[in-house]
């Protein structure tokens, strides 16, 4: 691998011109260049469609013709589902593509960056994309976010775009046929519980009703914000948050949590929670509201308020509707879930390409109105049309059999690229109850600060590859076997929290937050 500086770069390109978009034209390159991608995320291991580089995506088309660079699939890892042994892979054999994308590419980009396998990205897009810098300069905050330890970004990240992605759901109808209000606090959850347990709100004589139910297993722990602890500091699993004394801190080893846990544990003995809660899968929310067993989840707005439609006409005064969070026991009403504004996945610069100008104005295009356009609603004219100046889907997408994010995903939108999510994308296929509830949450003040990670040096990650790993394994591991009734987290508290000292829980605290200091300093 060898290290470039900027000047370098710039004479190993074959454009040195002024930005391409000076004067409004998205052409790039007079004659077709091609730059070779490793696309790798959950849904598509590999640039086209459902992966395979042979179905090229009608997005990647129109790109090419609006700006002459051709991306040419050369992913790694195409076998194994797992993006971060995809990436072990791609660094392992050396030769790598011009641009490397896809799921979780932070961590493994900021690492080895500076070591010289992917390019510093800050000089060139000051000169060369003027749309990302803009971005940057409205948003220093997520600028710092993905900066690595020495001062440098190697990647353009996937944005998202709005607030509220998640929100608790309850069945409204199962309410009305017990006479019962809408749960405002934790003591009253729990008695709607019992009474969706015991009172027969479906009407079938049996008692198989679902009180609370999850797609995820880990949608379990955010009931552990109802008793004031936490499950995760930002929108993924598990994750570590900063606390009020602005430290982090892991939200499993607090008393807090302690605590909390001993209640969704005692809630999951009483039956209060779907039994199968660890193993139903995925397909729970199909399964059990179609079957008119599952009576409250906390899930994504868009697509769980989708079912009241869905169901009409099989599950008689079907009403699955977004409320409020319930007050914790401290009385605090908290959506722990919120859109995280920048995520680890999108794309970098490899040590190996030779058009950086070319490349980096690329990745500009995706920021400009008409590449954000097409990154999230496809290409005008086949899936959208601009209508009194708004993208608006066409009925043919917006009445499909399938969800429009899948349909996206085929066309080559909404994937792991690094763009600017346009959340209008999102707004049209959200049914008028999750609209209400989407404004009844923005009315209250119910979110929390997001964790937005920490770029770690050589020797802080080696601290933290050592002992994170084996420390987040026996934390759920514990976590799962005291909610299913082996062991009592009362009891076994201080034996866990020894073990976690040992595990070297501490020395992980501690590079954090000397990254944390450094990154915001």
């Amino acid at each position: 691998m060898r290290k470039l500086t900027l000047a370098s770069a710039i004479l190993a390109s074959t454009a040195l011109t002024a930005p391409a978009f000076a004067d409004g034209h998205l052409m790039i390159v007079e004659e077709p260049l091609e730059l070779t991608i490793h696309m790798h995320w959950p849904r598509a291991q590999g640039y086209g469609v459902g992966g395979s580089p042979s179905e090229i995506y009608p997005v990647e088309m129109a790109a090419r013709e609006m700006t002459g660079i051709h991306l040419v699939d050369q992913t790694a890892g195409r076998n194994t589902t797992d993006s971060g042994e995809a990436m072990n892979l791609l660094l392992a054999q050396g030769n790598m593509p011009d641009i490397v994308g896809g799921h979780l590419i932070l961590q493994p980009v900021n690492e080895f960056g500076p070591q010289g396998a992917f390019v510093p990205l800050n000089d060139l897009v000051s000169e060369y994309a003027p749309n990302i810098q803009a971005f940057w300069d409205e948003n220093p905050e997520i600028l710092a976010a993905i900066t690595a330890y020495d001062g440098n970004y190697y990647y353009i990240p996937y944005l998202p775009d709005g607030e509220f992605g998640r929100a608790w759901f309850i069945r409204q109808d199962w309410l009305d046929a017990l006479g019962l209000e809408q749960p405002q606090n934790v003591d009253e959850l729990y008695d709607v519980l019992v009474a969706f347990r015991d009172d027969d709100p479906n009407g079938n004589g049996v008692q198989d009703e679902i009180p609370y139910f999850a797609r995820q297993w880990e949608e379990v722990n955010r009931l552990l914000t109802l008793w004031d602890a936490r499950s995760s500091g930002s929108d993924t699993y598990h994750d570590f948050y900063v606390n009020d004394e602005s430290q982090i801190v892991h939200p499993y080893a607090q008393v807090a949590y302690r605590d909390a846990l001993a209640n969704v544990a005692q809630w999951y003995e009483e039956g209060l929670i779907d039994p199968e809660i660890f193993t139903r899968g995925s397909s729970s929310r199909d399964y059990l509201l179609s079957e008119n067993l599952g009576g409250m989840t906390h899930d994504w707005f868009a697509s769980t308020s989708g079912y009241n439609a869905a169901l009409a006409e099989t599950v008689e005064g079907f009403n699955f509707i977004p409320f409020l969070p319930p007050a914790s026991a401290a009385g605090v009403r908290m959506e722990e879930h919120r859109r995280i504004p920048v995520k680890p996945d999108g794309w970098a610069i490899s040590y190996s390409n030779e058009h950086l100008v070319e490349t980096i104005q690329y990745f500009d295009f995706w920021f400009t109105e008409e590449g954000r356009n097409l990154a999230n609603f496809g290409v005008e004219g086949e899936t959208w049309n601009m209508v009194d100046g708004e993208p608006v889907f066409t009925d043919a997408v917006l009445n499909s059999d399938r969800a429009v994010n899948s349909q996206m995903y085929d066309e080559g939108a909404q994937i792991q690229r690094g763009y600017f999510q346009d959340y209008r994308y999102e707004w049209q296929w959200t049914s008028q109850a999750a609209r209400e509830g989407i404004e009844l949450y923005s009315a209250n003040d119910l979110l929390v600060p997001q964790f937005l990670g920490v770029s770690l040096n050589e020797e802080e990650q080696a601290v933290y590859d050592r002992y994170w790993p084996s420390l987040r394994t026996y934390m759920l591991e514990r976590q799962q076997a005291w909610i299913l009734g082996s062991g009592d987290v009362q009891e076994d508290w201080d034996d866990y929290v020894e073990t976690l000292d040992e595990m070297g829980l501490e020395d992980v605290l501690e590079v954090m937050n000397a990254a944390y200091t450094r990154q915001n300093s």
